[in-house]
């Protein structure tokens, strides 16, 4: 009988610290040594792409500051910009250009909100699958550096993702832009690769990359594309770029919507003609 009612009160103990455990959640939170390691993990990339300044910050998931470090040569606001970038990140749980690109496309009203920084470069700070907290970066060469150094921050507690460079996106708003002016989409800053989007109403000089590469893949309208022979009146406009008048002999093709050429380092080559506007991607490969 006393054995049965021992059993009883065990299992009703039991019982209760499931209840008790079902009703709670382990919670992970980011310490001043992972702070220091999500800045040492930025820092580190800042030197990667010989960044020009900055300043990171690291805010725990209720967005208060834990660490912050400003890099030579930045700008004095830039200290509460990074800070104010990574608290939005944390507080929304989402990068902050999210919420720039929500401000562009006209929901305008969001800036009123009170501590909220919508600039792109916050990151959120993620260990074993929860938000622990975000970086911020401000005052690197562009808006896309910054993020690019933030999300190497984050990436500290990602062993297996350390190395990997971070993935980049543009959203079709940001697409439809470069091509209206034609730019430059992605620049080559510490990468062998940059990405244009190319523009033409006319025709344009001949060109010699003598270390870049062009992969150029045709979005609209057509041209006569010329590849190969000699330039005409060659000029060196920049280290190992060269640009002429003309080109003399070479091989000569009608490009179209949805071709493809690439055209090695070293090779001449000259849109002779172009029925406008023609529209292409350009990858330059080093």
């Amino acid at each position: 009988m006393r054995s049965t009612k021992l059993l009883t009160k065990l299992v009703a103990v039991l019982a209760l610290t499931g209840a008790v455990a079902a009703q709670t959640a382990d919670k992970k939170s980011l310490n001043l040594e992972g702070a220091r390691k999500v800045i040492a993990a930025a820092k580190a990339e800042a030197q990667r792409l010989n960044a020009p300044g900055g300043v990171i910050a690291v805010v725990d998931d209720g967005g208060n500051l834990m660490a912050l470090e400003r890099l030579d040569g930045t700008f004095a606001a830039g200290a509460n910009i990074s800070i104010g970038k990574a608290r939005t990140s944390a507080l929304f749980k989402k990068p902050t250009k999210f919420f720039e690109d929500v401000v562009k496309n006209g929901r305008t009203a969001m800036v009123a909100l009170n501590d909220f920084t919508p600039l792109q470069g916050g990151v959120p700070v993620e260990i074993g699958g929860q938000i622990v907290g975000a970086v911020g970066v401000s005052g690197a060469a562009t808006a896309a550096q910054d993020e690019q150094l933030a999300m190497a921050g984050a990436a500290a507690f990602a062993p297996a993702q350390a190395n990997a460079a971070p993935v980049q996106y543009f959203p079709s708003t940001e697409v439809a832009a470069a091509f209206a002016k034609g730019s430059v989409l992605l620049d080559g800053s510490g990468r062998n690769y940059m990405v244009h989007a190319s523009r033409r109403e006319k025709s344009g000089m001949a060109e010699v990359h003598k270390l870049d590469a062009d992969v150029i893949h045709v979005l609209d309208g057509g041209a006569t594309f010329v590849t190969g022979g000699t330039v005409v009146d060659p000029k060196e406009i920049a280290t190992d770029e060269v640009r002429g008048s003309s080109i003399q002999g070479g091989q000569t093709r009608e490009i179209a919507k949805g071709d493809v050429i690439v055209v090695p380092a070293g090779v001449p080559h000259w849109f002779q003609q172009v029925n406008g506007p023609f529209l292409y991607y350009v990858v330059k490969v080093r």
